[in-house]
């Protein structure tokens, strides 16, 4: 029960924020979603993109020693979108839409905290290798995904690598390995900034909630069971494939039980790939992570 309630408690104020930005939305009607492109854009190029780099540049994150995780992370990011193609082909939707999320799992603001509640402050460096492995994939594949078959959004194939969240995650991996400390005065504004996108893209989330018919909350009940299902799967496969520890098996294992992260909604709207639906998974997908992430930490240290 203890367990329960932490998870919980993790969870629920992801709700409460939601459902404030869908009341301010109620509120203001049309003229919010103007406002929320211009937060969206500033998300995606400036504040997430320094929550990834202070994460892989804090002092306490060691790469050298979750080598074989972060494989196992990238495996299971790739390992879910691949399992989920054949099942968004045969119930008629996008692809675009339903894959890239299956891909991109809440291993940030969900899966760090969740992560040193679970196995102590030592657990978290082990998540935030994970995290990486999963913007890894999400930021070159699932990008590509979301871009294919648009008029003029194909390009040269590393272009992908001057987004500002993979910009952000090489010089992070560089400080990484490199040792380079950022000074605390500068280090701290920055991870100040960096969190402030969680809640933002929250609220963006909640205003996008007005615009949810019931064909998007079947969407969002599946795409709710996919991510998890497929990702415990892959892990299953994985664990007599890849040589972990103990703790590191339960880390991955609570690493593939996670929800679509929150941030593929607010790539959803930047390229107007149906975000109401993507939004609809994200929502109802962190809703049954009360189930399925009490399944992951289970089923990694049984």
């Amino acid at each position: 029960m203890d367990l329960f309630e932490r998870i919980a408690g993790i969870i629920l104020p992801v709700f409460v924020i939601v459902a404030m930005g869908y009341g301010y939305a109620r509120l203001r009607r049309d003229s919010v979603r103007a406002d929320m492109v211009v937060i969206n854009r500033i998300c995606m190029d400036v504040l997430a993109p320094l929550l990834v780099f202070t994460a892989l540049a804090a002092k306490d994150f060691d790469l050298a020693h979750h080598g074989e995780l972060i494989v196992a992370g990238v495996l299971i990011s790739i390992g879910s979108g691949v399992l989920a193609w054949p099942l968004a082909r045969l119930l008629g939707y996008d692809v675009r839409s339903f894959v890239p999320p299956m891909m991109y799992n809440n291993c940030g603001n969900m899966g760090l905290p969740l992560a040193a509640f679970a196995f102590g402050p030592s657990g978290l460096s082990a998540a935030v290798a994970l995290f990486m492995a999963s913007n890894l994939v999400y930021f070159s594949a699932g990008i590509k995904i979301l871009e294919s078959g648009r008029n003029g959004a194909s390009g040269r194939f590393f272009d992908f690598l001057l987004n500002p969240m993979m910009l952000s995650m090489l010089f992070g991996t560089l400080f990484a390995v490199f040792h380079i400390e950022v000074p605390a005065t500068l280090f701290q504004p920055l991870k100040l900034l960096g969190e402030t996108s969680i809640p933002l893209m929250l609220f963006a989330l909640g205003v996008r909630m007005l615009d949810i018919n019931f064909n998007s909350w079947r969407i969002g009940l599946i795409g709710a069971a996919v991510c998890p299902l497929a990702g415990l799967l892959t892990a299953a496969l994985l664990e007599n494939l890849i040589e972990l520890t103990d703790i590191q098996r339960a880390q991955m294992y609570l690493f593939a039980s996670l929800p679509p992260a929150v941030f593929c909604f607010v790539m959803a709207e930047r390229y107007q790939q149906e975000p109401n639906k993507v939004a609809s998974i994200v929502l109802l997908g962190n809703l049954a992570s009360l189930v399925f992430v009490p399944l992951g930490l289970w089923a990694g240290m049984r």
